[in-house]
């Protein structure tokens, strides 16, 4: 064991861990979740402390000695080492000044041993002044969780990619299977099973547009405001350089906030991406509901469509099978929306000059984009890949139904369609039947008139009967 001490008193730490006196005190104060931080998480804050140590050593603030053993350390954590070292709660008070400190001193104890010194020999490379140099909690939390974000977005966007692809080869093979639409879950007007996998494929682009342009507010960071803002402890020249250099580590283009006491203080621009993966779980809901719908039966419901069996779906009744991939899918979806909640309290209770709620507020936006990614691609890769088509079930229910009369308004009008609706609805007879016993029109026009194509095709109509 060797001794290390902070402004409270002494604790001991075991030789072998790279972790401190402060990490140390966290764990026995943040006993909540049982989780730990987001792994995705610990390597975006590497990257950005790893950003401030290049940063320190191009202004000439940092020894390069030390700054050197400093990157080497967040290289090695970047690279997924001393995973271990970060086992605090995710849910914590301090504002993230736990989890930057739990950085500060793995980093710091990783670099002493590289330049061949004893761990705890922070009188050589100190936590607070080498590996938070120039910096603040309250700077590098919230630009860690935007660099985080900004990655976990590409990846729930290839998700969603695959998903609308899926939906538009679904899309291209059920392009000429007719089937009845609803509304009000009753009898509408016929539809082609291709063009709702079509609508459900366009809905899913639609979160990705609405997703990517939230989040544009992300490469704003408040890199040098340090404390609240107002930049005390960092150099002008550190503020000038950073953004360039985290840019290049990161990938994507970072700029320094306009304002650096708003963008410290204010969180709203991580309920912008909340609020898109939350109306993104919406569309996604209504999706699986539709799924699940048309799925129904498989003797007494739609059965439209027929879903890949996936598991026995009763421990009573032999042979059923449920949609548990789509029932997967809207709990995941509700889950964010609760998410949702939660990070909107978190941005409103960011009282003066700083927002102590941001570890929350982190840990439900970091569920939200690993849970609905998974989810995401549990739906397309055990669902959607699989689904097929009942065509016979489609067609039956068309035949049997009185709402293709809507498709001979602009040739008999609204009063001899309705009068035909209700002979229909009344004697269970076709509507084809009651059509040519009427003698409105020729067999032939009147197969024209119904064909799928005309009937699904949107500018087709003829004119009243003269």
């Amino acid at each position: 064991m060797r001794k290390e001490h902070d402004f409270l008193g002494e604790l001991e730490i075991p030789d072998n861990a790279y972790y401190g006196v402060q990490t140390l005190r966290a764990k026995e104060n943040f006993k909540i979740t049982g989780d730990t931080i987001d792994h995705d998480f610990i390597k975006a804050l590497a990257t950005v402390k790893k950003a401030t140590f290049i940063t320190n050593m191009k202004t000439g603030r940092l020894d390069k000695k030390i700054g050197t053993a400093l990157e080497q350390a967040a290289d090695e954590i970047i690279a997924g080492k001393f995973a271990d070292q970060f086992f605090l709660d995710p849910i914590q008070g301090g504002a993230g000044t736990s989890i930057n400190m739990n950085m500060n001193e793995v980093l710091s104890n990783r670099a002493l041993e590289i330049i061949g010194e004893e761990k705890g020999r922070y009188d050589i490379i100190s936590p607070n002044n080498h590996a938070n140099m120039a910096q603040s909690t309250n700077d590098v939390f919230p630009t860690a969780i935007k660099v985080c974000i900004l990655r976990k977005a590409q990846i729930i966007t290839d998700a969603l990619i695959r998903m609308a692809q899926a939906f538009e080869k679904k899309g291209d093979e059920f392009k000429d299977i007719v089937k009845m639409g609803r509304t009000h879950l009753q009898d509408a007007v016929p539809i082609t099973l291709g063009q709702e996998m079509n609508a459900y494929a366009s809905a899913t682009r639609r979160f990705i547009w609405r997703l990517t342009r939230s989040l544009g507010a992300l490469q704003n960071i408040n890199m040098g405001g340090t404390a609240i803002g107002t930049g005390i402890n960092a150099e002008k020249e550190y503020l000038k350089e950073y953004p360039q250099i985290l840019s290049d580590l990161v990938g994507f283009r970072f700029e320094t906030s306009p304002n650096l006491i708003d963008t410290t203080h204010s969180t709203d621009c991580f309920a912008e991406v909340s609020s898109a993966l939350k109306v993104g779980a919406l569309s996604l809901i209504k999706i699986a509901n539709d799924i699940r719908l048309m799925a129904s039966g498989p003797r007494c419901g739609f059965r439209e469509i027929i879903l890949p069996a996936r598991q026995p779906g009763s421990s009573i009744m032999p042979g059923k099978v449920n949609p548990v991939i789509a029932e997967v899918l809207n709990q995941t979806c509700y889950q964010v929306i609760g998410n949702d909640l939660t990070i909107s309290l978190c941005v409103e209770n960011g009282q003066l000059e700083l927002n102590v709620m941001e570890p929350v507020l982190a840990y439900n936006l970091f569920n939200s984009f690993r849970y609905l990614t998974a989810a995401i691609d549990t739906f397309t890769e055990k669902l959607l890949k699989d689904l097929q088509a009942d065509s016979e079930q489609c067609q039956k229910w068309v035949d049997g139904s009185v709402g293709t009369i809507t498709a001979l308004l602009p040739h008999i009008g609204y009063e001899e369609c309705s009068s035909i609706a209700k002979e229909a609805y009344k004697t269970k007879k076709p509507v084809k039947e009651i059509l040519m016993a009427r003698k409105l029109m020729t067999k032939e026009r009147m197969e024209e008139i119904l064909s799928p194509y005309e009937m699904t095709s949107p500018g087709i109509a003829g004119g009243l009967k003269k």
